[in-house]
């Protein structure tokens, strides 16, 4: 599964071991990023202007307000319109439960209401933490809850359903309303949000002919309607007037940055309203800027426009241009996403937005009696390989998202809300609100478990029969993409032997590998006692950089084992290059003549069992010439290598943490290369720190056991010279970078 299995319960006794970001504003830009990424999505737009109807029933009236009352799914729904304005005391409550827009206001019960949300998604957090996390956005002054519902996390295969542990939507749901709090639903299929594929499940991909993402392609529609049938009914009983939390529900997101299909916009709204009635408010949201709302909003249609924009922008003006897109009257200002930090890329300084800006930005939209939602009110974690990707000018140049969704959002991804921008944003959002907040939570327990010496467990080589689906490897003409062969995440080992025209200073090129090629030569080496596969690095190549290696000399023997093994790092989450597989996505030619005969070893890691760990300790590391014969695609063996540079090539380290009560902590990794963290068989995400700028890798209380832990850590290049990592109480992003501003 594409999303590591977050238990809602853990047993801690046990004693055993277990654009560049988003938004319209991006038009392309290299790698100077952030601050900038934001204005670029304005750049190149023209105007527009369009009119949508807002709520789910829009009439064309006189000045005289006109109540209509329509029974849908068991509803009482009200939509008014009405020129009259706001502070006109007129009373539509009827006793029932009721949430609509009149007046160019929301109203709740039939009294004026005003969203305060943030965006807390539920997938993001351990389940155990979600009423601590929701609870603290009550502390801040807070109504409303804003999330995405990834389609990939509820439906990583096409047979596969997942709604349970950190994937309970409902429990999420129910959690939210016992806390007095509302739900804006926001159910995509796309949903970007920095999250793989946006969203999308990787399935998609393999999917022939070749889906139009994003499109009214039937074929496209028709899977986006099965899931569908499968997500709405569960959302029906939680529905605002069936007394549960949801008061809206976004289709698509952001639309207006990437095409202008209307159709597929109405198939969407046409699909929500069969299933969840009439009574529902949907929404779009799509940034304040003319072309991107023409195309993103749905003109009389009943959907209501909401739109975001920079925090340095004048509010006035961005809801000004929002009127134009919703129905007369049925326009209540609302700013969907308001960005209390940004994203951060590998290789980026850590990106943070200053408190003070931000809450006086915050204050000019409230100013205006406008309705705000918080993205991001806190952001959480890109667990195992969850994490996203952008893309800059073209489909080279790739940003990856950093393990940590932090955000600089006013609660930390570790739930601290003892911060400046906490405590700047519940200032201003406490002279909006009539009642004072209440009291957060005390923050979970942390500690700093101190350091850990690992010690070597076993190169990935050596161990395919434990963590490939298929040990025996899958044999294919030429390489083809993960999702090829119904592999989501992970790394994909491509292995055959050089050819005989191979020579010293041959050159090996692909054109288009997703995302990163670590390439290898084996072949048998004898030592002292024992003959045993070594492993020389050839080189790396990049998705962003290099395409083209050459042959040492000490290699380039016809018959050599070569390996190619591919780290799929984030599909891309945004922009024009979605469709983005992964893999080897082009032929391997040596001095430009395609490589045949290739088999293939998916190698997932979405968790590493701990009885795996145990056998593959138990084994020896060292590959007989029998042994890699039988593995090695040819029946022939392998030569003998002379001297040079060997290496086991990716190799797997362990240690065990022995804790008597679990707690917070962050893992480092300083002084290591790049590679997976796992804790008990779960996987903590990505490491880079040589790329930077996280250096420390949050894991939550509840994924210790009380007693001993086992950590297991796959270096991808060079370990750390003493292999040891260390548990610590604060997070680190001080690895080749440092903070930004944006």
């Amino acid at each position: 599964m594409l999303l590591p299995s977050l238990p809602s319960q853990l047993d801690l006794s046990r004693p055993g071991t277990v654009p560049v970001r988003r938004k319209e504003w991006q038009l392309g830009e290299s790698r100077s990023r952030s601050s900038s990424m934001m204005r670029q999505k304005l750049q190149g737009w023209g105007s527009g202007r369009g009119q949508a109807l807002s709520g789910s029933v829009a009439l064309t009236m006189s000045p005289i307000a006109i109540l209509v009352l329509v029974f849908s799914s068991g509803c009482l729904f009200y939509s008014v319109k009405s020129h009259l304005l706001p502070t006109d005391n007129i009373d539509y409550d009827t006793g029932a439960k009721s949430f609509y827009i009149a007046n160019d206001t929301f109203y709740k019960d039939g009294s004026p209401f005003r969203i305060l949300g943030g965006d807390l998604h539920y997938f993001r957090v351990h389940p155990q933490y979600w009423e601590d996390r929701l609870q603290r956005a009550k502390a801040l002054g807070l109504n409303a809850i804003q999330t995405y519902v990834p389609w990939n996390l509820h439906q990583p295969q096409p047979e596969k359903l997942n709604f349970e542990d950190g994937a309970n939507l409902e429990g999420y749901l129910k959690l939210v309303q016992k806390l007095g709090m509302l739900v804006m639903l926001r159910i995509g299929p796309y949903i970007c949000a920095e999250w793989d594929f946006g969203g999308f499940p990787a399935w998609l991909l393999s999917v022939r002919p070749e889906l139009s993402l994003r499109t009214s392609d039937p074929q496209y529609l028709k899977l986006v309607d099965a899931w569908w049938d499968v997500l709405l009914p569960k959302i029906v009983p939680y529905l605002y007037c069936h007394q549960g939390p949801v008061i809206m529900v976004q289709i698509e997101n952001e639309y207006g940055s990437f095409g202008a299909d209307r159709s597929y916009m109405e198939h969407l709204a046409a699909k929500v309203r069969a299933v969840l009635g009439e009574e529902i408010i949907l929404y779009t949201t799509d940034g304040a800027v003319s072309k991107n709302l023409e195309h993103g909003s749905l003109e009389g249609s009943g959907v209501y426009t909401a739109v975001d924009f920079p925090t340095e922008w004048d509010p006035a003006t961005a809801f000004a241009l929002q009127k134009q897109y919703n129905a007369q009257g049925n326009s209540p200002s609302l700013s969907s996403e308001f960005y209390t930090g940004w994203l951060t890329h590998w290789g980026e300084q850590l990106a943070q937005t200053d408190p003070e800006y931000t809450a006086a930005a915050l204050d000019r939209i409230l100013y205006l009696n406008a309705s705000v939602v918080l993205y991001m009110l806190h952001g959480g974690t890109n667990f195992g390989f969850t994490s996203g990707s952008n893309t800059g000018s073209s489909v080279r140049d790739f940003l990856p998202d950093i393990t940590s969704y932090d955000y600089d959002a006013p609660i930390g991804e570790a739930g601290d809300i003892d911060n400046p921008k906490f405590q700047a944003l519940k200032a201003v959002l406490g002279r909006y609100i009539l009642e004072s907040p209440p009291s957060p939570p005390p923050l979970p327990m942390r500690k700093a478990f101190g350091p850990l010496q690992l010690h070597k467990l076993s190169s990935l080589f050596h161990i395919l029969e434990y963590i490939s689906t298929d040990p025996s490897g899958l044999h294919m003409d030429q390489p083809s993409s993960m999702e090829s062969v119904h592999q989501i995440s992970g790394f994909i080992l491509y292995r055959t032997n050089l050819p005989s025209h191979a020579k010293a200073g041959s050159k090996i090129s692909i054109s288009k590998v997703h995302d990163r090629a670590q390439v290898f030569i084996s072949g048998l080496v004898e030592g002292d006692e024992t003959t045993s596969t070594r492993y020389l690095h050839v080189g790396t190549l990049e998705r962003w950089s290099s395409d083209t290696l050459w042959l040492p000399s000490n290699v380039a023997v016809p018959g050599l084992q070569l390996d190619i093994l591919v780290e799929n790092m984030g599909r891309v989450n945004y922009g024009p290059f979605v469709y983005d597989p992964k893999g080897i996505l082009s032929a391997v030619l040596l001095d430009g003549t395609p490589i045949l005969d290739w088999i293939s070893f998916s190698i997932p890691l979405d968790s590493i069992p701990p009885s795996v760990a145990e056998r593959v300790s138990d084994r020896k590391t060292e590959r007989t010439s029998r042994a890699l014969t039988e593995n090695s695609g040819e029946g022939n063996g392998l030569p003998f290598l002379i001297e040079g540079k060997w290496t086991d090539g990716p190799t797997f380290y362990r240690g065990q943490l022995s804790v008597e009560k679990p707690a917070d902590t962050f893992l480092s990794v300083v002084g290591w290369s790049k590679g997976v963290a796992f804790l008990n068989g779960f996987n903590l995400g990505r490491y880079w720190p040589v790329k930077g700028p996280q250096c420390s890798y949050y894991i939550p209380a509840p994924l210790f056991y009380a007693g001993d832990n086992d950590l297991i850590l796959l270096e991808l290049d060079d370990p750390s010279t003493d292999l040891w990592v260390n548990f610590t109480e604060a997070p680190d992003y001080s690895c080749h970078g440092g903070v930004r501003s944006v």
